[in-house]
């Protein structure tokens, strides 16, 4: 067990960093190496999709967070968790936010056309899968044991 994971997953913030940077890479390619999306409706067809992503993202992420603050445990990636949450978002799925970061980049890509940010959508969720994730994993089991590997076993870490 790595040094200290009991206490905390890590001792910087990457999910909301890692959010950050792939928009403005998004935006920076685009802007760099702009790519046409699809014209007509095909355009409108993916700007709904992207907006439908869009508010599901800001439901998924909302109804998370206060199921967070409803256990009266830190939203904050870096710091410690206090309650094993596992309800709301979270019977269905162990990462609502991360999942909701993703979909939000992507969701924002369809809506306004940016190729890239749709591009972007998928590395971020590698990354923020080996960055964040593990370690986190690796903290909820050194703190909260068979219940946290029980709950593991019941729901998906993703979708």
């Amino acid at each position: 067990m790595q040094n200290g994971i009991e206490e905390r997953p890590n001792i910087f913030p990457w999910p909301p960093v890692l959010l950050v940077g792939a928009l403005a890479d998004g935006f920076l390619i685009n802007w760099l190496w702009p790519l046409s999306p699809p014209e007509g409706v095909a355009r409108i067809v993916l700007a709904v999709i992207g907006a439908c992503l869009v508010c599901t993202t800001v439901a998924l992420d909302v109804t998370a967070m206060l199921a967070l603050r409803r256990a009266r445990t830190t939203i904050m990636p870096h710091k410690g968790s206090d309650a094993l949450v596992t309800d709301g978002p979270f019977t269905k799925i162990r990462n609502p936010i991360y999942l909701g970061n993703v979909f939000l980049v992507a969701g924002l890509g369809l809506l306004i056309g940016n190729v890239w940010l749709v591009a972007m959508a998928p590395i971020l969720g590698i990354v923020i899968d080996k960055l964040a994730i593990e370690r986190e994993e690796a903290h909820l089991k050194a703190r909260f044991g068979k219940a946290y590997e029980d709950y593991m076993a019941r729901t998906k870490r993703w979708i």
